[in-house]
């Protein structure tokens, strides 16, 4: 059996970035924000502070491993269970990636640290850089993302401007939309007038397809979507819902020992990742899958969201 990976997962499907081979190098929910909509759970350390909290050395054998076998991929996206920007090696890890393959870059960030010119320089090493906008002002801000104390929207929002000027990839900037929290009219004009400062390539509308960390996190209906969108103009797109008409044999495989496991008993995320040895960022992609096929459900005890496998019923008529 071969040896499960510790910082790579999938590749698994993905409406932004096709079929996207993780690279996580942060450990699991170390971020600078303790988002409301996160499906990872509540932020666990809440930092600034950029470290070498995984070895780049070791990611990067790990990825000429998976190389070896006959990577199909259309990104390798550096994101994961925490801020991929807090990792002191970013940069280098990019290089490192780059040496070995021709396979595009990208990175997902939550864009917070941009301000900073070491990150900058980091993240301009990439193909695409896909940051995120979810609030046109201070108090919707801390509301839906709840900053570490030391970032403010002001310096995320100018840092993103500074990096479109100095970057010469693609920026797909992502906006995750709640209903009641930044859908109203005011709060869509200022997030549209950041993104005309911003200027980046796309703007992706995004909302609750998925378990979140806190309870009441409602998803934004499809027409109301697709009005925003138009109100934000032609480079913006919805990416909200999962699709995965792209999987390969290895990945509907791995959906359907997820399947297999929802049917026998009811799991929260962490059992079946630790059950199937796969990350949950993946384990994710599959269930979301699933929700939207009407063939998982979820529930919520203890603070903890378990799913299960809906039973069809039998018609014999």
């Amino acid at each position: 059996m071969a040896e499960e990976k510790k910082y790579l997962y999938g590749p698994v499907p993905s409406r932004r970035l096709g079929l996207s081979l993780g690279v996580d190098i942060v450990p699991f929910k170390v971020c600078t924000l303790d988002c409301v909509y996160c499906q990872l759970g509540k932020t666990s350390e809440k930092t600034t502070e950029r470290k070498e909290y995984v070895p780049a050395e070791a990611v990067l054998a790990e990825l000429k491993e998976t190389l070896a076998q006959g990577l199909q991929a259309d990104f390798i996206t550096i994101s994961g269970s925490g801020e991929p920007t807090l990792n002191l090696r970013l940069g280098e890890l990019i290089d490192g990636i780059k040496k070995v393959t021709d396979i595009p870059v990208a990175v997902l960030t939550n864009g917070t640290l941009l301000y900073r010119q070491d990150v900058r320089t980091n993240c301009a090493k990439a193909d695409v850089v896909l940051p995120s906008l979810d609030a046109g002002d201070k108090q919707a801000f801390e509301e839906i993302n709840r900053p570490h104390k030391d970032i403010i929207i002001e310096n995320l929002i100018s840092g993103l401007c500074v990096f479109r000027n100095e970057f010469a990839g693609s920026i797909w900037l992502e906006v995750f939309l709640i209903e009641g929290l930044n859908t109203d009219a005011r709060q869509i004009a200022k997030i549209k007038n950041a993104i005309k400062r911003i200027q980046p390539d796309k703007v992706q509308l995004n909302t609750a397809v998925r378990p979140t960390t806190h309870a009441g996190i409602k998803r934004v209906d499809t027409e109301k979507l697709e009005a925003i969108a138009a109100e934000l103009g032609k480079k913006c797109e919805v990416v909200a819902d999962f699709s995965q008409g792209r999987c390969g044999k290895h990945i509907e495989s791995k959906a359907e020992d997820v399947l297999s496991m929802l049917k026998r008993r009811p799991c929260s995320l962490n059992e079946i990742c630790s059950g199937l040895g796969i990350h949950h960022n993946e384990a994710l992609k599959y269930i979301t899958h699933f929700q939207q096929q009407r063939m998982v459900d979820s529930s919520e005890k203890d603070g903890t969201t378990f799913f299960k496998a809906i039973r069809r019923k039998i018609n014999t008529d």
